[in-house]
């Protein structure tokens, strides 16, 4: 398996940026899928978005057009900025990792886990 990292979370006012990063090391980074997913106080944790080994990637409605997914193979990372951000994206964001070749909503399609990272937007 893959370990991860999260990192960049912190507290920021609608419509600010931020970007989160996710280290990983371990087994080949590069032939995984990776996804990002939110957990929000007494809510279930839910799908963010995807991206493939090759960059092919996929996103929650919710955040579609706001959020963009990429990773850099050669630094074993993978990001998620976040733009006119709102406070319903309140949550703790986790990354994760998927040996599917691109994998959807579902928590049971992902392997590894971070610790998650707090992301607060204040109104």
């Amino acid at each position: 398996q893959v370990q991860l990292v999260e990192s960049g979370g912190g507290l920021v006012q609608t419509g600010d940026s931020l970007r989160l990063s996710c280290a990983a090391s371990g087994r080949t980074f590069s032939s995984y899928a990776m996804g990002w997913f939110r957990q929000a106080p007494g809510k279930e944790r839910e799908f963010v978005a995807a991206i493939s080994w090759s960059g092919g990637s996929r996103y929650a409605d919710s955040v579609k057009g706001r959020f963009t997914i990429s990773r850099d193979n050669a630094k074993n990372t993978v990001y998620l900025q976040m733009n006119s951000l709102k406070p319903e994206d309140t949550a703790v964001y986790y990354c994760a990792a998927s040996g599917a070749t691109l994998p959807g909503e579902g928590v049971y399609e992902y392997e590894s886990w971070g610790q998650g990272t707090q992301v607060t937007v204040s109104s």
